[in-house]
């Protein structure tokens, strides 16, 4: 037993000697050699790095405070993540509304064959944007059925044309307080633009007689109605922003030469899903 202890020692020691062998060996095969320069070396030139902006995609335009407005800024903002909302107005008939599972669940209306929302409203909130130089913010575009009876829980919402993507609700960041400068847009949007001015009944805006759920009679022309909500008015879910917004609503379509009308047929199968 002692034998084999002293040959374990002994095999131990000759390893370890052999280690320090083989780094002592390649400490002595190592070679180092100096870089030597000439005088007329000459160091690789580096440019100064400089930032290059990415190209612009089709749809925005080349601003610092705002992108060009197309059909997907109308998409509904519902949420799953949303809370219930409880209707408790009728204390015999309570309801309780869940919001929709989002736009990524279903589209947006189908209007003259696509998916989209009349196209009036994305070229007048463009020129507001081009005129203003500021972002038009969309409070509410399209809503699906489910997130308009959410967003909403008032009578007049059932029969609301954002279902129909015929309706949107916006203000001007920066002219928040100035609805009526935004509104005084439109009506040169219809003076200016080539198709339109050269008709009285689209370059006309009549001011709306009947009652209203507004405190200023709203404007139209042919195409489209326009309504100015006051801060303290029609605050949804969708508008619990504090400030005043301006309403419009499209009633004739100049690519089919009908009139836009709502409908359950079109609100709840119009779109896909």
């Amino acid at each position: 037993m002692n034998c084999q202890r002293f040959f374990i020692f002994l095999s131990f020691i000759f390893i370890a000697c052999s280690s320090n062998d083989t780094e002592d060996q390649k400490k002595q095969c190592h070679k180092i050699e100096t870089i030597t320069r000439m005088d007329k070396d000459e160091f690789y030139p580096f440019e100064t790095p400089q930032k290059k902006t990415l190209d612009l995609y089709p749809f925005e335009e080349r601003s610092l405070d705002y992108y060009k407005i197309t059909k997907e800024f109308f998409r509904c903002k519902g949420q799953p993540l949303n809370p219930e909302r409880v209707d408790s107005s009728n204390k015999d008939n309570i309801k309780v509304y869940l919001d929709c599972e989002s736009s990524a669940k279903h589209g947006l209306p189908l209007i003259n064959g696509g998916e989209n929302v009349y196209p009036i409203l994305v070229d007048i909130l463009n020129y507001i944007q081009r005129q203003t130089k500021k972002r038009v913010v969309i409070t509410c575009g399209h809503r699906c059925p489910k997130h308009n009876s959410y967003a909403d829980i008032s009578n007049s919402a059932k029969n609301s044309k954002h279902m129909i993507g015929a309706e949107v609700d916006f203000y001007v960041q920066g002219l928040e307080n100035s609805p009526q400068k935004i509104i005084d847009l439109i009506f040169d949007y219809y003076k200016t633009e080539p198709k339109y001015r050269i008709d009285n009944t689209y370059t006309s805006f009549l001011s709306y007689k009947n009652p209203t759920d507004v405190s200023t009679p709203p404007w139209y022309n042919k195409e489209i109605f326009i309504k100015l909500n006051e801060s303290t008015e029609n605050r949804d879910f969708n508008n619990r922003h504090p400030y005043p917004y301006i309403t419009i609503q499209v009633i004739f379509d100049r690519a089919t030469k009908q009139k836009v009308t709502y409908s359950w047929e079109k609100a709840h199968r119009g779109y896909l899903q």
